[in-house]
């Protein structure tokens, strides 16, 4: 162990090398608090920290009544440029994803909807609010914005799909550039609502913007990713020089 590395720091990387090891196989029943106090001979305060940090971060699920499990491995996506969208990822991965349209309003564009979109005030803007799935299980809730002049009255069948591939073969309006900001957040009692999650655990929040080739503003969306069920892939290549 690390010097300056705590007690429960130090058994929970143990626990997740074994468990990325396959040494506790995704299904399997983790041992006990008293089964991991013997092993590491430390309290059951210290344990408790460790397992409850492996099941805020996703490598465990608790049952009641019968202990903790090891979780499916995280959804992972990709943030570098990739032609795969989010199905194909997801079937990579052998699992079958899922978009589900909560709800879509006309809403004014006012303060900063107006800025980004660069529009008139009050000019309609469509605002969609989606979920997407993976096996089942809600990984992510977007809210997302598109003028109504780009594509107007858009629908239920065209959102729960890819949006971009829906704008290009139903609009003419195809996507070349999203600028995307990332940040941690913590869910509130609406977008845990809508993850089905405890609020207060620890989201990944994306803002993007995507523009079309002339440079004007298609969509803007905020997307809120489950801490616990997902991951994220950045690649990048360098020339020789650098």
């Amino acid at each position: 162990m690390k010097k300056k590395q705590s007690l429960h720091a130090y058994i929970k990387e143990e626990l997740v090398e074994r468990i990325k090891s396959s040494v506790y196989k995704v299904g399997d029943k983790f041992p006990t608090e008293n089964e991991l106090c013997d092993e590491f001979q430390v309290s059951r305060t210290t344990v408790r920290s460790a397992l409850n940090q492996l099941t805020m971060e996703g490598y465990l699920v608790r049952q009641r009544g019968k202990g903790s499990f090891v979780a499916e491995p995280k959804v992972h996506q990709t943030l570098s440029a990739t032609t795969y969208g989010y199905d194909e990822q997801l079937k990579s991965q052998g699992k079958k994803g899922e978009i589900t349209l909560k709800s879509m309003d006309v809403v004014p564009a006012t303060g900063n909807r107006k800025r980004v979109f660069n529009l008139e005030e009050n000019d309609p803007i469509q605002k969609i609010k989606r979920i997407r799935k993976a096996n089942n299980e809600i990984i992510q809730y977007e809210i997302a914005y598109i003028p109504w002049e780009v594509a107007p009255a858009i629908s239920k069948k065209d959102v729960e799909r890819s949006l971009y591939r829906s704008l290009q073969e139903h609009y003419q309006v195809e996507i070349a550039k999203t600028t995307e900001l990332l940040e941690i957040v913590l869910t509130d009692k609406d977008t845990s609502n809508y993850l089905e999650c405890e609020i207060g655990l620890p989201c990944f929040y994306i803002e993007t913007v995507a523009e079309d080739k002339n440079g004007r503003v298609i969509e803007f969306s905020k997307s809120y990713f489950r801490g616990d069920k997902t991951n994220f892939k950045i690649e990048r290549h360098y020339s020789s020089n650098n």
